[in-house]
């Protein structure tokens, strides 16, 4: 039998995992202390049983890896036959690659930590570089969003969705492929071109990055800018000002992780964008959200990949 977890970061996305799938949540314990310190303790017998914990780790990171890492080794303890970890955000996926001499590759520490931690197999949501995949040794799939985001957006576009009317967007040269396939699961064909925003991104300077130039046809159409994570805002909100710069009518956004920054909601509900797709990979604050957010659950998709494990 299953026995399925939820870590503390994002538990109303488990208990909709749950119900959908009739399994109960399985008891557990997490205390943190005053000295920043936690502690995960299991409540159930898991002898023998598949074990599924899921937990983004989101802001903050470290503190939710450090949970997930002691979830994996209290089960193990407790004789676990196999830990699974479903991780809808991936946490320090963006740091894959030394951009400076003496950089940390920090995604490739994380995914050593996994392994050694004893989990058995890894799921995680549109990771920002598919690349990353390669990297891990124990059984990994990386499962797309798009495809449940892409229907929000068509429903909301009353299913008019031909490239006559909607461009799809990418906001930087490193989101084409990302874009490329949400654009042929949305207009069902391949032969579809994107409009490409160039930028130029400050590597000494967090989050700052200066939008160029457009590449593409969006005179007169709807652009839907897509893109994996959004933390400041600015990104996204240049993207779209140069889209409307170069005529487009209008500007969705459809975007799968909203790992924001302080500023982020002040900053995105001011910004020229009608409405922003985005996931409940991370649970959202109160006070970030805004009335042009429009959150799309991943239970069902979760759901759908545990159903295979059964």
């Amino acid at each position: 039998m299953l026995k399925l977890f939820t870590g503390s970061a994002n538990p109303n996305l488990s208990r909709e995992v749950s119900e959908l799938l009739k399994i109960p949540l399985s008891k557990s314990e997490v205390i943190r202390y005053d000295n920043s310190e936690i502690k995960v303790t299991i409540e159930e017998k898991v002898k023998d049983k598949d074990c599924i914990i899921i937990q983004p780790t989101s802001n903050p990171t470290d503190t939710h890896l450090m949970e997930l890492f002691f979830f994996a080794d209290a089960l193990k303890r407790m004789e676990a036959k196999k830990i699974i970890g479903i991780i809808p955000y991936f946490g320090y996926a963006r740091q894959n690659r030394e951009h400076r001499p003496g950089e940390v590759v920090s995604v490739n520490v994380i995914i050593r930590f996994l392994e050694v931690i004893s989990f058995s197999q890894v799921f995680t949501i549109s990771l920002h570089d598919e690349g990353t995949e390669g990297i891990f040794s124990i059984p990994f799939k990386n499962l797309s969003a798009f495809a449940v985001l892409g229907r929000e957006v068509a429903h909301y576009l009353n299913h008019h969705k031909n490239t006559d009317e909607v461009a799809i967007v990418s906001p930087d040269q490193g989101g084409v492929e990302r874009a490329q396939v949400f654009a042929e699961n949305f207009f069902h064909s391949s032969n579809v071109d994107i409009a490409v925003i160039e930028k130029r991104r400050n590597q000494n300077v967090a989050h700052q990055s200066k939008a160029l130039n457009l590449y593409g046809e969006v005179k007169d159409k709807t652009c839907v800018i897509i893109d994996d994570i959004i933390t400041s805002g600015g990104t996204l909100v240049h993207a779209a000002e140069f889209c409307l710069k170069r005529g487009a009518k209008r500007v969705l956004a459809c975007i799968v992780h909203h790992d924001f920054s302080p500023n982020a909601q002040e900053i995105l509900s001011k910004s020229p964008i009608e409405k922003i797709f985005m996931s409940n990979s991370i649970a959202l604050k109160p006070e970030q959200n805004f009335p042009q957010l429009k959150e799309v659950s991943l239970a069902p998709l979760i759901v759908e990949e545990i159903k295979n494990l059964l």
